[in-house]
């Protein structure tokens, strides 16, 4: 593997959520600890398995990986660690300020900013602090900070004195407002990370258009900040021995193929590695030691793995899937379309397939003869392509993320910044630099489309995530401005409120039957609670079980859904969608109809 070819001391692994970054990481730290050298494994992915992975228990200390010499591990949990951040910042101002303003501060710390930050705290002396690290040759990560985060980090010393002068309304600021202290261990370890000769970031992707998107867009957000020595792998790649006598298999290989031979430009300049797909799940030595291997493992070894996790037979598959087959898409949309209109929004991660459900669901909507607006805020997103045509009934927009964000900024530096001094204008100009405005910037676009949803249908592909929401609550924006103008008596609708009422907007979560995609989307759920909207259901797509197939490799991985679909339907969704991995892509209206209706 190229990405392990004389590694530095320090190696990250970065990549959206469900790629395979843990097991990737930790098959590379096996590697590195059986060539004799010391290893310390650390995660701050909030979805971490790692303990799963070795079947040991692992926490915010380091642990020894007794059956791996030379290797230890550590995980780091970001919640814990933005619980006691809050703590630190929220303490001394607790009984001094209004309960009120207290619980702002809270709320603007509620998010993932700050959680990206409180993380990136945790791990600084894993960079700088030679103390801690000096008897490891290689410290690897699992979960690279994001750009974002670095992003963050690199502002200029102003904005704590902005913020405690109450001299604009922050978004991302809020989470830094505790770090002053810290800038120059936080420099240090930017630095670290800049620096080729410590430090290698590896971009983990799948041989999808949109994994490998968005690590281009990593690619360049990173290297924009120094860090410019960066790999690729590109996981769970189709064996074309498995394409044989499985349409379904060979439907998979050829698009992944197709996708393989336009790689965005700038990865095609990375060194590059490719796994093949695994048929067992990564658990335990005998399976990570054949991850970055492009052989299968050996009969006894997948068989013992895939027992650990899958049901005892194949009659549980089957019983399971039988009690979940009313659980159609065409089911879900069935009480949406009784409405008459309404907001459907389509939320979760990248990856999971939300434009085209999105797009399958307003073109059943509008064969129904409703009117429907389908729109999309996802720079990544390509409705025209995936509608290929025009649909009666249906009309489309996107909202550009730059053009509404340049707006949003030319508006906030027209108001707010005309009253500050150079300095503080200054420090408002770096502030709206962050993704945290585009978050604002395109939650103000969408809200100017969904008043259209008292007439119509607006089905809305990915929806602002619940950190957007609470961050725009807590900051005293729109929805408690018009609630103090209009006075309790008062008969107003605000976006927040519609997305806050279950008859009016249906919120779906997106995910995959895997388990880094359920667990994200759990979080997404938790977020949205929290800002007082309750899901309206969740669609499991692309799911192998729900599919027709022979091929040995994805017999395996229908079985190994199970568990993730149980974990959803039993603990998660209330109600939900089942819907089958498709031999052909869902492109066009005719075949988004057919997906939409539950029809091969």
């Amino acid at each position: 593997m190229k990405f392990l070819d004389q590694p530095p001391r320090f190696l990250f692994f970065t990549g959206k959520g469900g790629v395979g970054k843990t097991s990737i990481a930790c098959a590379a730290s096996i590697q590195l600890a059986a060539a004799g050298k010391r290893v310390l494994l650390v995660s701050t992915d909030p979805a971490s398995n790692v303990g799963q992975v070795f079947g040991i228990r692992i926490g915010n200390q380091v642990t020894p990986v007794t059956e791996v010499p030379n290797l230890s591990a550590l995980e780091i949990d970001p919640q814990a660690a933005a619980q006691a951040y809050r703590d630190r910042i929220v303490g001394p101002v607790r009984g001094l300020l209004p309960e009120s303003v207290v619980k702002g501060i809270e709320e603007q710390l509620s998010g993932a900013c700050t959680t990206e930050i409180a993380a990136f705290d945790e791990f600084t002396a894993l960079l700088i602090n030679g103390a801690l690290t000096h008897d490891f040759d290689h410290i690897v990560f699992d979960t690279a900070p994001t750009g974002h985060t670095i992003r963050m980090l690199q502002l200029p010393g102003a904005w704590s004195g902005f913020l405690e002068d109450g001299k604009g309304d922050a978004s991302c600021l809020g989470p830094l407002a505790g770090l002053e202290k810290q800038r120059t261990q936080y420099k240090a370890a930017v630095d670290a990370l800049a620096d080729e000769q410590k430090t290698r970031l590896v971009l983990v992707a799948r041989a999808q258009a949109a994994t490998l998107n968005e690590a281009a867009r990593t690619h360049d957000e990173l290297a924009s900040l120094g860090l410019t020595r960066q790999y690729l792998v590109i996981n769970g790649v189709f064996p074309e021995s498995e394409a044989v006598n499985d349409p379904l298999a060979q439907a998979i290989f050829d698009r992944e193929q197709a996708v393989l031979a336009n790689l965005p430009h700038v990865l095609r300049l990375l060194p590059t590695d490719t796994i093949t797909l695994k048929a067992f799940n990564l658990f335990g030595l005998a399976s990570l030691k054949q991850l970055l291997t492009n052989g299968e493992m050996a009969h006894h070894g997948a068989q013992s793995v895939s027992q650990e996790s899958a049901p005892a037979s194949a009659a549980a598959k089957d019983a399971m899937l039988a009690s979940m087959a009313e659980h159609t898409l065409a089911a879900l949309i069935e009480p949406i379309a009784l409405e008459g209109h309404g907001l459907v929004m389509t939320m979760g991660k990248g990856g999971v397939g939300k434009t085209t459900l999105a797009a399958a669901i307003a073109v059943e909507l509008a064969r129904r003869g409703h009117e429907v607006h389908l729109t999309t805020s996802d720079p990544a997103a390509h409705l025209m392509e995936t509608l290929h045509g025009t649909v009666a009934h249906l009309t489309v927009s996107r909202i550009d993320p730059h053009e509404v964000t340049e707006a949003y900024r030319a508006q906030v530096l027209a108001s707010k910044g005309a009253k500050l001094d150079s300095a503080g204008r200054a420090v408002l100009e770096e502030d709206l630099r962050l993704p945290c405005t585009e978050e604002i910037a395109v939650f103000q676009a969408f809200s100017r489309v969904i008043r259209e949803a008292g007439k119509k249908f607006v089905v809305m592909d990915t929806a602002p995530t619940g950190h957007t929401l609470l961050l725009l609550d807590a900051t005293g924006a729109y929805h408690r401005d018009i609630v103090r103008q209009m006075g309790a008596n008062g008969h107003f609708t605000t976006p927040m409120m519609q997305l806050q009422d279950p008859q009016q907007t249906k919120v779906l979560i997106v995910t995959l039957a895997e388990t880094t995609p359920v667990l994200e989307a759990a979080n997404l759920q938790a977020d949205l609670r929290r800002a007082g909207i309750e899901p309206w259901a969740w669609v499991i797509n692309n799911s192998v079980a729900a599919a027709k197939v022979t091929s040995p490799l994805l017999l395996q991985r229908a079985q190994n859904e199970l568990r993730e679909i149980e974990a959803v339907t039993s603990q998660h969704a209330t109600r939900y969608a089942l819907v089958p991995l498709l031999q052909l892509e869902p492109v066009g209206a005719a075949r988004l109809s057919h997906m939409a209706a539950n029809l091969s």
